[in-house]
C-alpha cells in the first residue's frame, strides 16, 4: 500500500487498526488493512460497494472478531465482549436504527438512557444534538413523518448523543435526495467543532474530498493508498488538461503552445487541442493568448483537473463506481 504521510504510531491516536483480515468461506473480504485516526480528524474509506468497507468498520466497532489483526480505541483493545471500549464509539450504520412512532426527541432520549444518560445532562445533550443535526424545529414530530434525509440525520444524532471518542459513519447519504444529502454533509462538517475522531465510509468521491482530512482508497479488501486529497492526486502526476476547440490553424497553434513552460504535451484532433499542463488555472491565460496569436479562433476553453476518480482508476484499473 502507498502511504503518503508518516504512518508511525502516536500515543494520541484515537483508533489504531493493524493488519485486519476477515474471511467468509473462500471470500477474503478484508485483506490486511491498517490505518490510524488522530483526535479531531475525519478519515475516509473510499471505495466501491463490496470493497470491504463495512466489514472493516464492523471489526473496528467490535461487531465482528477479526480473523487476524488488532483494533485499539483510545489505547484499549477492541473485542466483541469489550463493553467499556464500545462505549467510546458511536456507530451510525447504513440501516436506520430509529423508532418511527416516537418523536425525534423521544428517540434520542431512549437511546441516551441505553447509554446510561439521565436527567438534566441527557436533556441538555439532546438539545445540543438536535441543533447540530438541524432537527430542533422537528423534535416533537413522529419520525415516521420525517423525510429520508431527516431520518438519516437523526440516525447520526443517535450515534453522537453520548459524545463518543470515535464516530463511525457507514455510507450515511445512500438513497437520499441531493438536498437531504447536502444537509447530512453539513451535519458531518459541524462535527469538527465537537473535536471527535470520525471514520467515514463512502463510494462518493466528492464526499471524501469535501469532508475528509485523510482518505484511504479501498478495493478488493485492501488499502491501495492513503493520504490527503492533494497527496493522493499527486500519484497521478498532478497534471491538468486544457482543451481548446475552435477554427483556424490548429497545427500552428499546437507548435506555438508546445513551447510554453507550463505545457508538457499537446494532442491535436482536427478542431481540438488537448494540452497536458502544470497548474491549468495559472497557465490558461498564456495558452489562450498563444493559440489566438498563432491563428486559432477559439469557440470553447475547458479545464479539467485530476480528482480522486483519476487516482482510483490509476491504482485499480477500474472506475470508482464499477
Amino acid at each position: 500500500m502507498t502511504h503518503l504521510h508518516d504512518p508511525s504510531a502516536s500515543a494520541a491516536d484515537v483508533l489504531v487498526a493493524e493488519g485486519l483480515v476477515r474471511r467468509f468461506g473462500d471470500l477474503t473480504a478484508v485483506d490486511g488493512i491498517s490505518f490510524r485516526i488522530a483526535p479531531g480528524e475525519t478519515y475516509g474509506l473510499l471505495g466501491p460497494n463490496g470493497a470491504g468497507k463495512t466489514t472493516t468498520i464492523s471489526m473496528i466497532a467490535g461487531l465482528l472478531a477479526p480473523g487476524a489483526g488488532t483494533v485499539t480505541v483510545a489505547g484499549e483493545t477492541m473485542r466483541p465482549d469489550a463493553i467499556a471500549v464500545k462505549r467510546r464509539i458511536g456507530l451510525v450504520p447504513q440501516d436506520l436504527a430509529i423508532y418511527p412512532e416516537l418523536t425525534g426527541r423521544e428517540n434520542l432520549a431512549f437511546f441516551g438512557r441505553l447509554q446510561g444518560m439521565t436527567g438534566k445532562d441527557l436533556a441538555r445533550r439532546i438539545d445540543e444534538v438536535l441543533e447540530l443535526i438541524g432537527l430542533a424545529d422537528r423534535a416533537k414530530d413522529a419520525t415516521k413523518e420525517y423525510s429520508g434525509g431527516m431520518k438519516r440525520r437523526l440516525n447520526i444524532g443517535v450515534g453522537l448523543l453520548h459524545q463518543p471518542t470515535l464516530l463511525i459513519l457507514d455510507e450515511p447519504t445512500v438513497g437520499v435526495d441531493p438536498q437531504s444529502r447536502n444537509a447530512i454533509l453539513e451535519s458531518v462538517e459541524a462535527l469538527s467543532v465537537e473535536g471527535m475522531a470520525v471514520l467515514y465510509t463512502t463510494h462518493y468521491m466528492e464526499e471524501a474530498e469535501r469532508l475528509c482530512d485523510r482518505i484511504a482508497i479501498v478495493d478488493s479488501g485492501r488499502l491501495q493508498a492513503e493520504g490527503t486529497r492533494d497527496e493522493l492526486i499527486r500519484l497521478t502526476g498532478g497534471l491538468d488538461h486544457i482543451r481548446l476547440t475552435g477554427a483556424g490553424d490548429t497545427a500552428a497553434a499546437a507548435t506555438a503552445l508546445q513551447g510554453l513552460p507550463a505545457v508538457e504535451r499537446v494532442d491535436v484532433d482536427r478542431r481540438t487541442l488537448t494540452l497536458t499542463v502544470h497548474d491549468a488555472p495559472t497557465a490558461v491565460a498564456a495558452v489562450v493568448t498563444g493559440a489566438t496569436s498563432a491563428g486559432m479562433s477559439l469557440s470553447d476553453v475547458e479545464i479539467t483537473r485530476p480528482d480522486l476518480e483519476s487516482v482510483f482508476l490509476q491504482l485499480t484499473g477500474k472506475a470508482l463506481r464499477d
